[in-house]
């Protein structure tokens, strides 16, 4: 069975003018022609043609499969496995937009029908966001403020008293909001420095504006950086990086709710080495412990570190009383 050239387009869904152009660069000849001088496509012409669209349909380009057909081309086995590379991209490229729609779905629906305002807000911060972040690691973190968004009102709030009352960075109170503001961020992050350093990269880089509404103002951002900085100093002079990413979140009103505990103790002049004091220094040490992820020997080098280092000694979750109560207690348990 041979085919014209207008048979074998219509059968194969190609255009005469394809045809010809296989032709003329040597990627498809006709093996006869007719006495009029029509070009004849055989068996093998035909099948020829069908390995070219399926490599076409798999994107290769007419050079490719010519040097394919010619012996000067890959092996097949080599060829699927580039298009499954490409294909895997391409599925990974779509997966990641449409994450990213659905966070922006999500954004905006929050507000019912959005202003353009909005929506172009939202934009700016997905896309900004996207420089830094993963969709699947910007998900995690927008979902994970709604956790911490209260906390974070009320050390906003706090922060700005210290900014009006002109407090140093190396004051008592601003470095106790320094410590509740790395408290919060390891707590939000789950711990994850990687997603920590990125994210105060973005906010050092980035518009204040382009950050969006999970951006504390710039001017609290500005007072409370310094503190920060010199909190950190101190905690690397004392741990190594090992020992950091041991850490683990306490939410403060654990911190609050046993100070208030040992307050009442210490106003009832009960002695630190009594059963009512022994419980309370149980229930510091649990929360030390937690703090250092379940890691004794740690717990103890941080009880020892907030004792003897006079950055780390400043900001301590728990009142200067209620400390020295604690410590005396530790004493009489251990005697």
């Amino acid at each position: 069975m041979q085919l014209k050239v207008g048979e074998l387009a219509r059968s194969t869904g190609l255009t005469v003018r394809t045809l010809h152009h296989y032709d003329e660069i040597g990627l498809l000849k006709p093996s006869g022609r007719s006495d009029s001088g029509y070009r004849l496509y055989g068996p093998d012409d035909i099948a020829r043609l069908h390995g070219i669209q399926a490599l076409r349909q798999m994107g290769l380009a007419l050079a490719d499969i010519a040097a394919l057909f010619e012996g000067r081309g890959p092996a097949p086995h080599a060829i699927i496995d580039q298009q499954l590379r490409a294909l895997d991209d391409q599925i990974a490229r779509a997966a990641e937009l449409r994450e990213r729609l659905a966070l922006m779905r999500g954004q905006l629906a929050e507000g019912g029908a959005p202003a353009l305002d909005e929506w172009l807000g939202v934009l700016r911060q997905m896309g900004t966001y996207g420089k830094y972040f993963r969709p699947d690691e910007i998900k995690f973190i927008l979902s994970a403020f709604e956790d911490f968004k209260s906390d974070w009102s009320e050390l906003t709030r706090d922060v700005r008293a210290a900014i009006e009352a002109s407090l140093p960075a190396d004051s008592s109170e601003v470095q106790s909001l320094a410590r509740r503001w790395m408290s919060l961020m390891l707590g939000w992050m789950s711990g994850n420095f990687d997603l920590m350093h990125r994210w105060g990269e973005m906010f050092q880089r980035e518009p204040h504006e382009a950050v969006g509404r999970h951006a504390p103002p710039p001017e609290v951002i500005r007072f409370i950086s310094p503190a920060i900085e010199l909190r950190m100093e101190a905690t690397r002079r004392n741990f190594t990086q090992d020992e950091l990413a041991r850490i683990r979140y306490v939410p403060e009103c654990d911190w609050r709710a046993l100070d208030a505990r040992v307050l009442a103790l210490v106003e009832r002049d009960v002695a630190p080495a009594s059963p009512q004091a022994e419980v309370v220094v149980q229930q510091w040490l649990a929360l030390a412990l937690r703090t250092a992820g379940g890691d004794a020997r740690l717990r103890d080098r941080m009880l020892d570190a907030a004792l003897t280092d006079p950055v780390l000694r400043l900001g301590s979750p728990m009142s200067g009383a209620s400390r020295e109560f604690l410590r005396a207690g530790l004493a009489a348990k251990k005697a």
